[in-house]
C-alpha cells in the first residue's frame, strides 16, 4: 500500500519545482523547413502518360496513321 503524501511535503515539492519549469523553452526555427519531393512525382507522371498515349494509339489506329518512311 502507498503511504499518502502530506500537504506540506506536496507544497514544498511544488515550490521547489517552479524554478526548474522555466528551463524548458520552445523556439520556432529561423528558416522555414524545405522538403523537395518533385523529382519522383514528375518521373511517375511522364511514364504513365507515355503508357496511356501508347494504348490510345494502339486502340485507335485510324485516328493516328503511321507514316512509313520512303526508301
Amino acid at each position: 500500500m502507498r503511504k499518502p503524501i502530506s500537504r506540506p511535503a506536496l507544497f514544498a515539492t511544488a515550490i521547489l519545482s517552479v524554478p526548474l519549469a522555466s528551463c524548458v523553452s520552445l523556439k520556432a526555427p529561423d528558416k522555414p523547413i524545405d522538403i523537395n519531393l518533385n523529382v519522383t512525382i514528375r518521373q511517375e507522371v511522364v511514364v504513365r502518360l507515355q503508357r496511356d498515349v501508347e494504348q490510345l494509339i494502339n486502340q485507335n489506329p485510324q485516328a493516328f496513321p503511321q507514316n512509313k518512311p520512303k526508301q
